[in-house]
């Protein structure tokens, strides 16, 4: 009897412990991992670059309701969207989710960027970043924007029958982040930059399987690369503050290395600046070269609000002296251009998702989200539900007119709540100044069909071709 009763006792906690984790397994989301490590990528992947990425997902939520889970990237993932689950993403304040991004993503842009920070951490590198990025700063770079900007057509645009869009805006782009963050001028060390950077991009959304054909493996090693030739930057740039060759407000590092604690040290490290110097290279790069490419696209197709652009700029161009840049004043003249690149980005916003990291067990919509699992989330299902947007798929700006009037976390190409973009006005004035001189000095109709694919982020059809014809300035 005694060893009856022993065996019963030291039966009870394992039957309790396969009771816990069977009713922990009925309280998963419905759906599949799918295969070890490759789990459902491949298939998020080539739905996106065929463009059916939001279609793949709808039949998931025919299948399986509002919230399963799947494997992405190496990791067992929740799906899910909708306003909810935008807030759930946007407001955590990394007691329930952390902001890490995939392997590949964290791998390459390093762990101390600020997508991948929580709490104080995210504050301190925010507030770092807001010192270069806010309004009342970036008011200084308007002219020396608009100088590049008038480069770059001079020498891409200007005496061309036709041109590619896309690759001529991220050119741009990185022109500009080269220019106004790093204070990095045109010639062989911004060139390597590019090469390196293209490199980079191409594996930020990969399988990170790090074998020398794959493209996470290449782009691994630009990432060193250009770690590398960061770290130089800076500390060309601390010398230089130290010499009094350079000001504090001069670029983004010499922002970042002028920040001090209490102590009177660097507010961040070193590998927190090459870090976020990373994020800033890829976020500025890849959203506002999409932005630009795509409002163009649409501007080709969309003769009304072609011509609503066209004479808000020329109203601006007629009001300016021959040769003179535009100024803060001018760009908040351009209301109407600003809602025709939100209605843009709301159809076709570059980052199509991301993921959170699950600190802790998390209740949604009625399911466990364990601890170690990651949270997928997609801008489209709010931005293209017609519940929110009456006729989604009609470009309409106007719908900006009263951006209050929609319910929050339901527009959110820059994220939302406090983990709102913070290159958000900076992406504003490059979007405004480069279509300013675009729409006053050329005409243009598309070479392609309007289709497009994500490759991860948006990329039209054979990069956009257009023929152009040159304006008369006013």
């Amino acid at each position: 009897m005694d060893t009856l009763f022993a065996v019963f006792l030291f039966l009870i906690p394992i039957f309790l412990l396969l009771t816990r984790r069977q009713k922990s397994s009925e309280r998963l989301p419905p759906g599949s991992l799918g295969l070890p490590l490759i789990g459902q990528s491949l298939g998020l992947l080539r739905a996106m670059r065929a463009n059916t990425a939001e279609k793949w997902l709808e039949q998931r939520i025919r299948k399986y309701g509002p919230v399963s889970k799947l494997s992405l990237f190496g990791k067992p993932t929740v799906f899910v969207h909708g306003q909810a689950a935008n807030k759930l993403v946007f407001t955590s304040d990394g007691s329930t989710t952390s902001a890490q991004q995939t392997e590949s993503i964290r791998r390459i842009l390093g762990e101390r960027g600020i997508f991948e920070l929580s709490a104080e951490d995210h504050k301190r590198v925010r507030n770092a970043l807001m010192l270069f990025l806010k309004p009342e700063s970036l008011k200084q770079y308007v002219g020396k924007m608009d100088e590049e900007i008038r480069k770059h057509l001079e020498v891409n645009w200007h005496g061309k029958q036709q041109v590619t869009v896309l690759p001529l805006m991220k050119k741009l782009t990185f022109n500009i982040i080269c220019s106004l963050l790093f204070g990095l001028e045109r010639g062989a060390r911004r060139d390597e930059f590019v090469e390196c950077f293209q490199k980079l991009v191409d594996g930020v959304w990969s399988v990170p399987i790090n074998l020398p054909f794959t493209r996470y493996n290449g782009s691994f090693k630009a990432s060193k690369r250009i770690q590398n030739m960061i770290k130089v930057l800076i500390h060309e740039k601390r010398v230089q503050l130290e010499q009094k060759t350079a000001s504090p407000q001069q670029d983004l590092i010499t922002c970042f290395l002028s920040i001090r604690n209490d102590d009177g040290k660097e507010e961040l490290t070193e590998l927190e600046m090459v870090h976020n110097i990373m994020v800033v290279m890829v976020a500025g790069h890849e959203t506002s070269s999409v932005l630009l490419t795509f409002l163009l696209r649409i501007l080709a197709i969309e003769p009304y609000v072609y011509a609503a652009v066209l004479q808000e700029q020329e109203e601006i161009a007629r009001s300016k002296l021959s040769g003179e840049f535009l100024t803060w004043e001018d760009l908040a003249k351009m209301k109407y251009t600003w809602r025709a690149a939100q209605e843009t980005l709301r159809m076709t916003p570059p980052v199509f998702g991301g993921f959170r990291n699950v600190v802790k067990d998390i209740e949604f919509g009625g399911f466990l989200i364990p601890k170690g699992w990651q949270i997928f989330w997609v801008a489209p299902m709010t931005h293209m539900d017609d519940r929110i947007f009456p006729e989604p798929s009609k470009f309409d700006p106007t719908r900006f007119d009263k951006q209050s009037s929609f319910p929050p976390y339901c527009f959110v190409p820059f994220g939302g709540g406090p983990r709102l973009c913070p290159g958000i006005d900076f992406a504003r004035i490059e979007t405004l100044i480069a279509m300013h001189h675009i729409v006053t000095q050329f005409t243009w109709k598309l070479c392609a069909d309007n289709h497009f694919g994500r490759d991860p982020v948006l990329v039209p059809s054979r990069g956009l071709p257009i023929e152009i014809m040159s304006r008369t300035v006013l």
